[in-house]
């Protein structure tokens, strides 16, 4: 299959899952919503990861946690080499005015790859790494995060499936190559951030009991 055939098969996917929200405003809403909340509640959850480890506990949470970081980082910056250097490709709206219905802002930034979709799975998979059943519902997530980006007219399908893949290759080369030195880092950083989080519970007990 010859790359002008992939293109219009990228665009003829892209405008389809696009076309199914327009006029539908009961579906509309929720998908918009669910799309814009779900990237500061994944990366709330990622933190949230850290605190899940508390003094004294389960220090694989805290690894988890900056495995995750430290892949959506190597995925990102993976991103703005492909995007910047290999295939600086316009954004499916912005190639095809007028014949997309944009549902929140768009960027102008290079479409290929997807960096929300890069993250995501950099997120998940690093997680996954650590725990398997958290790990699911993170590339769950993932996945609805990178298929946002198509029906919402920001992405073809093939720039969130390459995102994925940065992705995923970025939390293999963390949690792999790199385990041995996150694992170090973050029971270091660990002894500095336990005592805060103590008082911090000391204080919540506090306020509970006053109240």
């Amino acid at each position: 299959m010859c790359v002008g055939t992939l293109g219009r098969l990228d665009w003829t996917v892209a405008h389809a899952l696009n076309s199914i929200l327009v006029g539908r405003d009961w579906l509309e809403d929720p998908v918009s919503i669910g799309a814009m909340a779900a990237v500061p509640v994944f990366a709330a959850a990622t933190v949230g990861l850290w605190l899940l480890a508390r003094p004294g506990g389960e220090p694989r949470w805290k690894r988890a946690c900056l495995s995750a970081l430290l892949s959506a980082a190597l995925a990102l910056a993976a991103n703005q080499v492909v995007a910047h250097l290999l295939w600086a490709r316009p954004r499916p709206f912005a190639a095809h005015p007028g014949q997309l219905h944009l549902f929140t802002g768009g960027s102008l930034d290079p479409s290929f790859p997807s960096d929300h979709a890069a993250a995501a799975f950099a997120i998940a998979v690093a997680v996954l790494a650590f725990s398997r059943r958290l790990g699911v519902a993170f590339l769950a997530v993932a996945a609805l995060v990178a298929a946002s980006r198509v029906v919402e007219g920001l992405h073809y399908p093939s720039d969130v499936l390459a995102g994925a893949a940065v992705g995923t290759a970025a939390a293999i080369v963390v949690t792999r190559l790199g385990r041995p030195v996150v694992e170090r880092l973050a029971d270091a950083i660990g002894y500095v951030t336990d005592p805060v989080v103590s008082r911090f519970e000391c204080a919540l007990v506090a306020v509970r009991h006053r109240l």
